[in-house]
């Protein structure tokens, strides 16, 4: 009743099934390993940021470009408050609010931009502490600019005078008459009794969307190798009760089919 498994119609699918299955198995376990490495990231980065703040701050201009080993890191700098922005829709925690965006015109001509703090409610320029005169050294953690569209970062267009969607000095430049540094500065404490913006993690690492599509994937891959074994079993009965059906006369024999043709 079996002998059909030796055609090589069943030796193509038996062949398939057995390349199938494993390569299944094999990108399953591989995604699942890029979400535990993303959560590791995740994990290593609040580990990260606790060590961080009890290094000594160094000069900006050290510590760029800002890449995974720099962000985060402490970092100093010392010029005059000029131009303020309003980052509207931004989260802290279960609020949302929006961050208070000051460009720090340093010594070498280049502004930083710093972020001294959020606030609740609707972006307000009434809401918002003055900016300290003069001249000012501030301190905090440095930061990657920001790409519209991820980690949480709005994309929207269109804002009102005042106000900036991205964090960015593709953005900022379009704003401002000067330079603008690739990076910027959230305080270690808000300014102005504003609340300190928390560093965020590095692009493409910790819990982001793409960990979560690693996850999806992972799922996905592992029923795909029970859908090609179901799928084999489906053949296998249909095959083997087609078999017997023809033992029984209820189904024509393959040589009846040849001989009526």
């Amino acid at each position: 009743m079996y002998r059909f498994l030796l055609t090589p119609r069943w030796w193509g699918i038996n062949v398939f099934v057995l390349l199938a299955i494993p390569f299944c198995i094999f990108m399953g376990s591989w995604q699942l390993s890029r979400f535990e490495e993303r959560v590791a990231d995740h994990q290593g980065a609040e580990a990260r940021a606790a060590s961080d703040k009890r290094e000594a701050a160094r000069p900006v201009a050290e510590m760029l470009p800002v890449d995974k080993a720099t962000v985060g890191k402490q970092v100093t700098a010392t010029g005059r408050y000029g131009t303020q922005l309003l980052v509207p829709d931004r989260e802290l925690g279960d609020r949302r609010g929006f961050y208070v965006l000051t460009l720090l015109r340093t010594s070498g001509g280049s502004a930083l931009p710093v972020v001294r703090g959020w606030l609740p409610g609707d972006a307000d320029a009434a809401k918002v502490p003055a900016a300290p005169s003069g001249v000012v050294t501030v301190t905090g953690a440095l930061q990657a600019s920001e790409q519209p569209g991820e980690n949480g970062v709005p994309a929207q267009g269109g804002l009102p005078a005042g106000q900036a969607g991205a964090i960015s000095a593709a953005s900022l430049v379009n704003l401002v008459s000067y330079d603008v540094y690739d990076a910027w500065v959230t305080l270690n404490e808000g300014d102005g009794g504003m609340e300190a913006v928390p560093v965020s993690a590095p692009g493409d690492s910790g819990l982001d969307l793409k960990a979560f599509q690693n996850l999806g994937y992972t799922g996905e891959w592992f029923v795909f190798a029970g859908f090609v074994v179901f799928m084999w079993f489906r053949l296998l009965r249909r095959e083997v009760e087609f078999a017997r059906d023809a033992e029984l006369g209820l189904a024509p024999r393959e040589d009846d089919e040849r001989v009526a043709v």
